[in-house]
Parts: C-alpha cells; structure tokens; sequence
C-alpha cells in the first residue's frame, strides 16, 4: 500500500503568529464567533484533509491583554463543526488533569458516535500554575506526577469506551492524540498513543523522535504501524518568495513585544525583566530540560535554538514569532511543498497539524495552493477514501491496553486543595 500524506488543520483562534490578530484585513474578534471554526472546517474538508485540530488550555490566559486566545470549549465547537461537515475528523484538546474520566468517557465517545466515527482526543497534561489555581490546587502537579496520572486517565477511558454496548462509534472508539516531547511523554506517546502531535526544528531531531516512539510502542505489544507521527509546522504562504517574506515581515512587526516576552519567559520559567534585546538569555539561567517545568516539550525546543544559535533576545523572539517553538516555513506553494515532501519521504514525520500563520487567509492559502500542489506529486488524496477519522489515518482499532478497568472517579487529595 502506497504510503501517503497526513494533514490537519490547527484553528489556533487568529493564527499561530502572536500578531496574527492585528493582521490587514483580519478580523480580530473572529475566534470568539462559531463561524470562524465551522468556515474553517469546512474549507477543510474541501481540501480532504484528515482533520480539524483545537488547542485549549482550562484557565484564562493572563496574555489575553496582548493577543486574543482560544475562547470555546472544543467539544462544543467539534459539534457544531459535526453538524455542518461529513467526513472531515475532528480533534479536540482535553486535560488529563482537571477532568474526570468517567464524564469525559461519555461525553467523548457520545461525540463519536453522533459524528459518525470522526473524533479524536489530544491528551494533554496541562502545565502551568494558572489552571491549577483555577481548580483550588495549590500549585501544578509535579511533571512525572502529571505523566502518570495521564497513562492510568487515558487507559480508563478507552477502556470504558471499548465497554460500551450502545451508542458504539463506527470507527470502534476515537483516536487517542497525545502532544508532549519530555522524556514522559515521549513514554505516554508509546504506551497509548496512536497520532503523536510533535514540535522539532531539525530533520534529523525528527527522524529519530518518530523511530523511538515507533521502537517504544513495541515495549507495550503495539505495532509500529499503529503510530502516526504528525509534527506541528507553521506556514507563511506567498505567490513569490518575496512576497512570502514580506508577509513573515509584517508578522513580526506586528508581534506585541510584550506578549512575546511573556510567553517566552512562561516558556522557559525565567524573568527576561530587565534583559534587553540585544543581550543573548544567559546559559546560567537555562536548567536541563528534563528538570524544567511547565511544558518540558517546548522548552526543549526553545533551549536546542539558543544553544545552537547562541541569538539575542530580540532575534529569539521574531524567530519564534510568539507561536511557541514550532517550525516555521516561510515561501511559495511549490517551496513549502519540496520542504513537506522531504520530511515526508525521509521519515521525520507522517504528516503534519498545520498552523496557518493568520486565520482564515493563512489557510485558504495553503489549502488552494499548497495541497494542490503536494497532490500534483501523488503524495496526498483527492477524494476521501473513507467516513471515519481512523480511516483518514490508515489506522485500525488496537487492542485495550491489559489491566484496564472503566473508569472510577478520583477524589481530589487534601494536600492539592486549597484551605479556606
């Protein structure tokens, strides 16, 4: 069997660029509407691409002075996305940490079964010390803490979807999407993953990524076929390279300095107060990764940028243009086809969740002008093949992991609340 191409669609609120919102022509407030989403999905499925993707984190991020954030609840825009759509997957971000297995169960594989078989669950621990306030948590969970929880949360979800006697999804049960990059997620992408949503800047980095979780798998009696490794690429599309780069131009003009500073320094658990642009971040303030907090996968990136490249300030902030540390492609639908093309056919990835540099322009563009292209070189479908999201993805229904059990619920230990 031809291998082929995978593609989803990040509608990341105004795009991925930290000034995506302030862009000529875009409308700024767009993500706080349902059109935006169910417009964006539906462009989409035209393309024939494997799904839509939505990010959420369960608090209000304090850089919503700076730059508008995602604003619904994935499930209920996923629904709404069901109804108006009918073969176009539909992936949702849900936290292992601050839910409870037993409603996010149902409430998913509900949303399976009514879709027709076409949703996916992106599991994620949820870092940081703002979304465990918003629960009476004193701090975030410690990292590994985080990690097992999600192996046990996700192991009883699937295994009260594979009990479920009604209301059965055609597709079996949804795909499990797992995002995370440290040393324990790269162990929860192995052990329940089946579409791993990657960040890498390097060809090279990426290959071997793919190969170990690959290799991993087999550590938990799974198959290698049974992963699918889809790393996150940012685009910046252009009908010329100089207008491309032009467009990347203007982005970084328009990045609120202030919302870069912030989330670079969230990033990397540092102050950047009182460092100027021109000054590289000192070495000393950097710790190894897998001892770093918060979200280890990206601050993995970020520090691999600043060992290698050695950057000031000024430049580390335009190179990651407030998107957080995922790779950036900037120039015409033929060059960002030839850089696709090579990650494909090498082995550094299976695909890729694109995020559009600004929403909705950045994706018409590359779905009226890149997919074409990457079909003209037979590396991508024309039709769909199939009605449910495993399908789209060459994927079959894998066994329950052994010893699961349905979920029961977890009361919340004493020590994580907060005392009044």
């Amino acid at each position: 069997m031809t291998r082929r191409l995978h593609l989803n669609v990040n509608i990341l609120n105004a795009g991925v660029f930290g000034g995506s919102w302030r862009f000529p022509d875009t409308d700024p407030t767009a993500s706080y509407t349902i059109e935006h989403y169910t417009s964006i999905a539906k462009k989409a499925e035209e393309a024939k691409l494997d799904a839509v993707f939505l990010a959420d984190g369960p608090s209000l991020d304090p850089n919503i002075r700076h730059r508008t954030a995602n604003n619904l609840e994935p499930t209920t825009v996923l629904a709404r996305i069901a109804a108006q759509t009918e073969r176009i997957g539909l992936i949702g971000t849900l936290s292992s940490s601050y839910n409870d297995p037993v409603e996010l169960a149902r409430r998913l594989g509900d949303l399976d079964h009514i879709s027709g078989g076409r949703v996916g669950w992106n599991v994620v621990t949820t870092a940081g010390p703002a979304a465990a306030r918003n629960f009476g948590r004193i701090a975030e969970p410690e990292h590994a803490l985080r990690y097992r929880r999600a192996a046990e949360f996700t192991e009883q979800v699937v295994a009260a979807w594979a009990a479920r006697t009604e209301l059965v999804s055609p597709q079996g049960r949804p795909v499990v999407v797992q995002a995370g990059g440290s040393s324990d997620g790269r162990r929860l992408a192995s052990r329940v993953g089946e579409v791993i949503f990657s960040a890498d800047q390097d060809l090279d980095h990426a290959r071997a990524f793919r190969a170990e979780i690959r290799g991993g798998a087999a550590e938990f009696g799974r198959r290698a076929e049974e992963i699918v490794v889809l790393p996150g690429l940012s685009t910046v599309v252009g009908s010329t390279e100089a207008e491309a780069r032009a467009r990347r131009e203007l982005l970084d003009e328009i990045l609120p300095d202030a919302y870069a500073r912030s989330r670079l320094a969230a990033q990397l658990g540092i102050s950047l107060d009182g460092l100027s642009d021109d000054e590289p971040i000192p070495a000393g303030l950097l710790v190894d990764p897998d001892e770093a907090g918060g979200s280890q996968t990206f601050y993995r990136v970020v520090k691999a940028i600043i060992d290698r490249e050695r950057p000031t300030l000024g430049r580390l902030l335009k190179k990651l243009s407030g998107g957080g540390g995922h790779r950036i492609v900037v120039g015409t639908p033929e060059q960002i086809a030839d850089d696709i093309e090579r990650w494909f056919r090498v082995g550094a990835a299976d695909g890729f969740n694109v995020m559009p540099d600004v929403l909705p322009s950045g994706f018409h563009d590359f779905a009226d002008h890149v997919v074409p292209e990457l079909r003209r070189r037979g590396l991508f479908r024309t039709e769909y093949e199939g009605t449910t999201l495993r399908g789209h993805l060459g994927l079959g229904l894998p066994a329950v992991p052994s010893g699961s059990r349905p979920p029961a619920r977890r009361p919340v230990p004493r020590s994580e609340v907060i005392s009044s």
